[in-house]
């Protein structure tokens, strides 16, 4: 393919340089001079491991036997000359912390002016690292605004963040976890996809704004991860700890620790384990003198959680709200630290009608090992639970549902088109599947 690559900072010159050497024709497009001349005389720009002998051995000054890779600061000549066009211009931060998209759109308006004097089909497409909704307002507006043309008609556009790691960036683009392409519609994607036919790794086609959303996901895991280990390790430390063999065995881990387990959005954790030992490790922490930001926060995060949903639940406009679901999770009858019963408190105080179904916590009152619990702590809560799936549909307004338990299922099947759905768990892998009276806490 014909590609030309606008900005040759760290993430577009290993870009450009890789593309080449897979064969593709590339032409890096810069306003900075220099970094053009560098690259033509076979040199990189930027200090990267195997950066520069790729570009040497993909850049020919022999003016009779071009190479796969040139540079340039004509814009239009780029646009003209290739069929894709990816924007790889810094985004760099104000002070406040939004991003300043100032050389994104200077770019994409400049892409714009050229591709109104193409007749082909082009594609612009976003390897700068953006905020949701910044390639529809910045990009696509200056775009068919310099251009004249139109979107989907004239010309595709797509989202394709990159996961590269400085000092190990060529093994990364070679080698990524995942392709990600955010595309406008399927012309779009079909033109990128064949950009990346020489990756085995995993492709996963999405629309824009949820590949905008990935490089934020990632780097702010990533972070959270630094984090927590250091904190652990500060912990480790004062008692004498090696907090490297701990975190070596945690890693062993991979059903829970290191794995997708947990990381679904939905509703807050609760249970006997987590909030307590949480608890535990954080006093442990303070009373060691030592600061642990990001463990103290984690509490005080999920019971805003909690808060969230009851505010969501006020502002519903009902009073007859129904429960699917009081246990922490589905399959257990443990009511200990449950989020559902700070819930349903919180809505009984506020004074809404409240009817709860929960099978395991139904026999929980007859016989369980929570009997004790459910008599003492929460006996006003008991005395609202029915055992008939039918009355709480008919008795409520509002379906809250709270755990995974099977007869969630049932309510969505057989629930009446008047009533709401507020789903906790995520019932529904396709949203396209569920009723117009169905919202999701966190989808």
């Amino acid at each position: 393919m014909k590609i030309s690559v606008f900005g040759l900072g760290y993430v577009g010159c290993v870009s450009a340089a890789c593309l080449a050497k897979v064969g593709h024709e590339v032409v890096g497009v810069d306003v900075n001079a220099v970094k053009v001349d560098l690259i033509n005389a076979g040199k990189s720009p930027i200090v990267e491991k195997d950066i520069g002998q790729i570009i040497s051995d993909t850049v020919t000054t022999d003016q009779y036997h071009p190479g796969q890779l040139s540079a340039t600061t004509d814009t239009e000549k780029a646009v003209l000359q290739t069929d894709i066009s990816l924007i790889c211009v810094g985004t760099p931060s104000h002070e406040n912390g939004s991003l300043k998209l100032d050389y994104v759109r200077r770019c994409a308006s400049e892409i714009g002016h050229s591709l109104a004097k193409k007749k082909s089909y082009h594609v612009v497409v976003a390897r700068s690292t953006m905020l949701p909704g910044s390639v529809e307002d910045v990009i696509l507006s200056a775009l068919e605004e310099a251009s004249g043309k139109r979107v989907g008609e004239d010309f595709g556009i797509a989202m394709n963040p990159e996961f590269l790691r400085e000092s190990t960036s060529v093994e990364d683009f070679f080698n990524p976890p995942m392709t990600v392409i955010g595309q406008y519609d399927q012309k779009s994607g079909d033109v990128l996809c064949e950009m990346y036919t020489f990756l085995e790794a995993p492709l996963e086609r999405t629309d824009i704004k949820t590949a905008e959303m990935m490089k934020y996901a990632c780097n702010c895991f990533h972070a959270a991860k630094v984090t927590f280990a250091n904190e652990i390790g500060g912990i480790c430390k004062t008692l004498g700890i090696d907090s490297h063999k701990v975190m070596e065995i945690f890693c062993m881990d991979d059903k829970l620790n290191i794995s997708s387990y947990y990381l679904k959005p939905g509703f807050a954790f609760g249970g006997s384990c987590l909030p307590k030992d949480l608890r535990a490790l954080t006093y442990k922490a303070k009373t060691q003198d030592v600061d642990v930001p990001l463990l103290n926060a984690i509490l005080p995060s999920n019971k805003v959680q909690i808060e969230r949903v009851v505010n969501k639940i006020i502002r519903s406009g009902t009073k007859r709200v129904g429960f699917v679901g009081l246990s922490f999770k589905a399959g257990t009858d443990d009511l200990r630290e449950s989020p559902l019963v700070e819930l349903v408190e919180s809505l009984i105080g506020k004074g809404f009608q409240v009817k709860i179904f929960d099978r395991n916590v139904s026999l929980a009152k007859l016989f369980g090992a929570n009997k004790e619990y459910i008599e003492k702590e929460i006996p006003h809560i008991s005395m609202l639970m029915t055992g008939d799936i039918d009355e709480l549909m008919a008795e409520s307004d509002l379906i809250v549902i709270g755990n995974k338990a099977e007869e969630a299922d049932y309510i969505m099947k057989n629930i009446s088109s008047e009533k709401r759905v507020f789903d906790l768990v995520r019932i529904f892998k396709n949203l396209d599947d569920a009723s117009s009276g169905y919202e999701g806490v966190c989808w």
